[in-house]
């Protein structure tokens, strides 16, 4: 297969169920040499922020001198971008080739979008020989494809309600899928609320003898002015000063502090830096994760402080869940200044779309909504509905994202914020329109 046949080929595997379990996984990779028994991992699980502890990481280790594989999920626009190794995406060419062998080994046998996605970072990392390959986690942990590995440390970045159809329809449920990570032994750095979700982690990893490394007990981070914080480590004698990060949201600091201590857990193996782990936090990108751009004439820019008639602002942010939402509200009040919201918005149908909508919809001055090519997407007319009837007067409807796109900017004037979100779906569309591909 060329790269295309290799894409549509994969795409199609979505027409299959999601199912969740590790035997037809780990059947595939003993047939293909088990690519994942001589590599060095990093399993990131949780309901939110698991991309940006992920690739927190990969920035660090990489600044650090290793070779670095990142597998995230889904993708915003392209495919690639879920295959990483340091700075460069996976090319079309070794992608062809992956999953052609892929299909080839398969034979008759029939495994899952996400299966496939999986083998072919397993099977590429290998034939990288990276230092070290980070992992982030699909959906719940215990019977996701990724949890096939034994990695060196385990995250669980926090547990709320998420996929309850696949993982349980209470916190306790959700928690004891995710911490199905946890390995006999290995350590685990989480940064779970004090409630049901941590005493389920807390007892498997008694169980399992797993030490845990908690945010805010065995490890912190200390906001201090102008921005910056302060990691204190899980050995007291660990402690980082001055430290800045660059992706927004003050949630941020949280997440980074986790991809900190699990580099504290695993220092004895792949020792960092302070240096790198500063121009690391000082580097890293997550696009469509609260991405703040201005455009000028089709191009990106930075945003001035002062306003600029001639600059259009976007914030995007894939935030799709309540506990996402609510940190984007938090963001939309604390730390981004403008005069109006111009909020372009579409989600899937199969979402809590009440409480997500409704959590941010007092803050716009318009709502555009819209629709992303996806089968399960919300209609304009249903997400409307849902508003309380005061709510109702600002909104307008759009048939495209490129339409909504295009009314937002219209309707925007200087010092006004155009915020898209609601769905990785409508990002991923909303950024190719605006920025082009991620991987290019």
């Amino acid at each position: 297969m060329n790269y295309q046949e290799a894409w549509v080929f994969l795409d199609n595997l979505q027409f299959f169920k999601i199912k969740l379990g590790l035997e037809s996984m780990s059947q595939f990779l003993d047939s293909v040499g088990n690519p994942h028994r001589g590599l060095r991992f990093v399993h990131v699980a949780g309901t939110n922020g698991k991309g940006s502890v992920s690739t927190t990481l990969r920035t660090i280790l990489t600044r650090a001198g290793y070779k670095v594989g990142l597998y995230t999920s889904p993708h915003l626009s392209c495919v690639r971008e879920r295959f990483r190794i340091d700075e460069r995406f996976i090319s079309e060419e070794a992608f062809a080739r992956q999953a052609s062998a892929i299909r080839a080994a398969l034979g008759d046998r029939q495994i899952t979008y996400f299966e496939f996605a999986t083998a072919l970072a397993l099977l590429w990392f290998a034939e990288e020989q990276v230092d070290v390959a980070i992992l982030e986690v699909g959906m719940g942990g215990r019977l996701d494809a990724t949890n096939v590995i034994t990695p060196l440390v385990s995250v669980i970045t926090n547990v709320s309600m998420d996929h309850e159809q696949y993982l349980g329809n209470t916190l306790a449920a959700v928690a004891f899928e995710k911490a199905g990570v946890v390995k006999p032994g290995i350590p685990v750095v989480a940064g779970l609320a004090p409630d049901d979700s941590l005493a389920v982690v807390a007892q498997v990893c008694e169980e399992r003898k797993a030490p845990l490394f908690l945010l805010g007990r065995e490890f912190d981070a200390v906001r201090g002015a102008e921005g910056n914080w302060e990691y204190r480590g899980i050995d007291h004698g660990h402690s980082l000063g001055n430290l800045h990060c660059r992706l927004k949201g003050g949630y941020q600091i949280g997440n980074a502090a986790l991809a900190l201590a699990a580099l504290e857990t695993i220092a004895a193996t792949l020792p960092v830096d302070g240096e790198a782990i500063r121009q690391g936090l000082l580097s890293v990108t997550w696009p469509g994760r609260l991405e703040y751009f201005c455009l000028a004439d089709g191009n990106r820019v930075e945003c001035p402080a002062d306003q600029d008639p001639s600059l259009r602002r976007y914030l995007l942010d894939g935030a799709h869940n309540p506990a996402g939402v609510e940190s984007l509200r938090d963001a939309l009040v604390s730390e981004f200044r403008y005069d109006h919201l111009i909020l372009v918005w579409g989600c899937m149908g199969d979402k809590d779309v009440a409480a997500t909508l409704i959590a941010i919809a007092p803050l716009a001055e318009r709502i555009i909504f819209t629709r992303p090519e996806s089968e399960r997407s919300a209609t304009p007319e249903q997400l409307a509905a849902i508003l309380p009837e005061e709510e109702r007067t600002k909104t307008l409807s759009a048939p495209t994202v490129k339409e909504a796109l295009t009314l937002a900017a219209d309707l925007a004037q200087s010092g006004d914020l155009i915020c898209v979100a609601g769905s990785l779906y409508l990002v991923g569309a909303a950024r190719k329109i605006l920025l082009g591909e991620v991987a290019p």
